[in-house]
């Protein structure tokens, strides 16, 4: 049974310097550079039929190329565990995007999910936080500002269940204004 997500995925200049940005937090579990990404959709833990039935309904969605702009660092989650992230602009065009994705998943019986879409790049989950180290990473990296890029294609990946974090493995790539 995979466990499934679409993603847009990051350039390497991007990735490089996202993951430099590590910083000193007990509990902390980073994201390495090449499973840094932007998720659009989390389908969770599903059968090989419905994994097909999504990678299907992905494959026939037409969109045009997504501008991305990363830009400052945030946090959420409760007291078992944090996550760090990049913020990303939320513009019309990715929110259009990720729309098509929920969309999918109605199609193929899941749920919505409980918490609305918040564009970002996971960077660490953190477990039982330190408040003062969290306060100091996010003070020293709010700041951030990558260069714009644009999404050019979005890809299905799959998790190995229970883990999070990766190593992901490619399911399938769908190139966006073809």
């Amino acid at each position: 049974m995979p466990r499934l997500f679409s993603a847009l995925e990051l350039p390497d200049m991007a990735r490089t310097h996202l993951s430099m940005l590590r910083g000193e937090m007990g509990g902390a579990r980073w994201m390495t550079a090449e499973n840094l990404h932007l998720t659009l959709r989390f389908f969770g833990d599903v059968t090989d039929a419905i994994a097909d039935d999504i990678a299907g309904h992905l494959q026939a969605i037409v969109a045009d190329p997504v501008p991305i702009e990363i830009a400052g660092t945030g946090s959420f989650g409760g007291q078992s565990e944090t996550v760090v992230y990049a913020a990303v602009k939320p513009t019309p065009a990715l929110f259009a995007l990720q729309k098509t994705h929920e969309r999918v998943a109605r199609l193929v019986g899941l749920d919505a999910p409980d918490h609305a879409f918040k564009p970002h790049v996971t960077l660490a989950r953190v477990r039982h936080a330190r408040p003062s180290l969290l306060a100091r990473f996010l003070a020293e990296t709010g700041a951030l500002r990558l260069h714009a890029f644009t999404a050019d294609r979005f890809v299905l990946l799959s998790s190995r269940p229970g883990r999070g974090g990766g190593p992901y493995a490619l399911e399938t790539a769908v190139a966006l204004g073809d």
